[in-house]
């Protein structure tokens, strides 16, 4: 039963049994026996062959028939199975606590603010992969949905078991596992920066300065082709190590300090000569800066996150790339009042949603839990009302496969409208500005 709500989620963690299920497969294909007797004529040769031929035309064609009738009967199937309706959700013993603990208690309060009273979830700890693959093969019954696992290494033979006619919803932020039954729950670059990029104009250049990291090499992977369905262009890139030791190098070659500062100080010496008030006034103004504002690109963007973005957006204003100049981007991951209030971030604009889509169900999760609610939690939330709507609808195992198979239906959610493009989630976002520890809506 849960504390705070008067529902109860079974939290089950059961002893793991040892079962294999095989399924035998018995092709039978019946062959004609073909006559290879030598024949004494040429004309019995040449009916000997085009009999041989019509019979191996009859034999491809009854196959083929066969593999049909196959495949109808299996999608017949498919379609006439019935949603198991104890879904059982998956957590690894490593995960992140509190994130288990968030993710628990979302699930639970979806469940309550929905009204779901017809299904149950059906809570399943693991210790290792063996142990998942245990619990994942005792629940193998067609029609059943698995919510989980959060971590990709605990996602990566999913797939295995598409063929028993199951779903997983797994919130592995790793794309190339999306694929059969495994459908990614999860905040994706490609998404973000598509959105990003499509918002810019014909005049904007942009530059990208990342981290030497799985998530920095992602974005430099993905912006090539993205930039190219864009009106802007890309100028140029540097990258940093993730320990940050060479970040102020990278900064200067971005944004070629130290060569904008040989022509400022060329202009000032030049000036410095010149006796006429005009050429006076010049200087003083020139003595002010560092370097010439001359920049390659119009937009920077930092494809960082957590406290190493805290340290390496204030060093482009150190280095004389001025965001009143040059407009900073951010991918989802800025989308924490975190950096809400960092100066140097104020008028950086990033792919998401407004803050005021979600402050409902934050107040609901302090109220009832009297706990922070993650940034993260939306993810499960926005899951339960899927799994609202798939059971609401009474729909079979097919009718969610076509569901979710169709890019063009959109789901109302937390994080805002949302589908599935090729098992991955995708949202409708906006452009959002940060000023004076808030986000605001441009586009």
């Amino acid at each position: 039963m849960s504390s705070k709500l008067p529902i109860g989620v079974a939290t089950i963690e059961r002893p793991l049994i040892i079962l294999s299920i095989i399924y035998i497969f018995i092709f039978i294909i019946s062959c004609t026996p073909v006559n290879l007797s030598k024949q004494d004529t040429k004309n019995t040769q040449e009916t000997t062959i085009s009999e041989k031929t019509i019979e191996d035309k009859t034999e491809k064609k009854v196959i083929e028939e066969k593999k049909e009738s196959k495949q109808d009967k299996q999608k017949k199937i498919i379609e006439d199975i019935v949603l198991d309706k104890t879904i059982i959700a998956l957590f690894a013993k490593d995960d992140d606590k509190k994130t288990t603990k968030q993710f628990l208690n979302t699930y639970e309060l979806g469940i309550y603010n929905l009204g779901i009273s017809d299904v149950v979830i059906q809570i399943e700890f693991f210790e290792n992969e063996n142990e998942l693959k245990k619990i994942i093969e005792k629940n193998l019954i067609p029609g059943k949905i698995f919510l989980g696992p959060i971590q990709s290494k605990y996602a990566k033979f999913l797939d295995n078991y598409c063929a028993d006619e199951v779903i997983f919803f797994s919130y592995s932020s790793k794309s190339s596992l999306a694929k059969n039954c495994v459908y990614l729950i999860n905040f994706f670059p490609q998404n973000e920066l598509s959105q990003l990029m499509l918002y810019l104009n014909d005049d904007a250049k942009v530059a990208l300065l990342y981290p030497e990291n799985e998530y920095g090499y992602l974005i430099n992977s993905l912006i090539d082709n993205i930039i190219f369905q864009s009106p802007a262009i890309l100028v140029n890139r540097s990258s940093y190590k993730e320990d940050l030791s060479n970040v102020r190098e990278s900064i200067k070659e971005l944004g070629k300090y130290e060569l904008r500062k040989y022509e400022l100080n060329r202009q000032k010496q030049i000036l410095f000569s010149k006796k006429d008030e005009k050429s006076k006034k010049r200087l003083k103004k020139l003595e002010r800066f560092k370097t010439t504002s001359d920049y390659d690109f119009t937009h920077i963007l930092i494809a960082d996150y957590g406290l190493n973005l805290l340290q390496v957006a204030p060093l482009l204003p150190y280095y004389d790339i001025d965001p009143n100049i040059v407009q900073f981007m951010g991918t989802g991951v800025i989308d924490d009042k975190t950096f809400f209030y960092e100066p140097s971030l104020q008028g950086a604009i990033f792919p998401g949603i407004p803050e005021t889509r979600r402050i409902n169900i934050i107040h609901n999760y302090i109220d009832i839990y009297d706990d922070e609610f993650l940034r993260i939690s939306t993810l499960p939330y926005d899951l339960i009302g899927l799994i609202n709507f798939i059971y609401t609808k009474k729909y079979k195992l097919g009718d969610v496969i076509k569901l979710l198979n169709n890019p063009n239906k959109r789901f109302d959610g937390i994080d805002g409208n949302f589908y599935f493009k090729d098992n991955m989630i995708e949202r409708d976002l906006n452009i959002l500005k940060i000023n004076s520890g808030n986000s605001f809506v441009i586009n």
